[in-house]
């Protein structure tokens, strides 16, 4: 068994910034990609940065220069700094990685998200 579990989520002003943690634990050979997405109240799940096991990142165009996503392998966390924050931002963020739980076995994981609130 596998678990991601967020913390960092709150309340913050806008042009505030947050930082988002996600801890994966249990039965873990490796995680190759780990990454936030984001949903919106009456939106649709969307990406918004992933980071591979080697470093390499991928943003969405709408966090691009604001965000930076970052990991820790050893702690099997992956991180999100936000900066600049606008209402626009405002969403449950979740995390995700795709973990390998045995050799050549592996399977996409779901944390349960943190809320971000960015207030105007």
């Amino acid at each position: 068994q596998v678990q991601l579990v967020e913390s960092g989520g709150g309340l913050v002003q806008a042009g505030g910034s947050l930082r988002l943690s996600c801890a994966a634990s249990g039965s873990i050979v490796s995680i190759r990609n780990m990454g936030w997405y984001r949903q919106a109240p009456g939106k649709q799940r969307e990406l918004v940065a992933t980071i591979t096991n080697g470093g390499a990142t991928n943003y969405a165009d709408s966090v691009k220069g604001r965000f930076t996503i970052s990991r820790d392998n050893a702690k099997k966390t992956v991180y999100l700094q936000m900066n600049s924050l606008t209402p626009e931002d405002t969403a449950r963020y979740y995390c995700n990685a795709d973990v390998f739980f045995q050799y050549f076995r592996n399977r996409e994981y779901w944390g349960q998200g943190t809320q971000v609130t960015v207030s105007s």
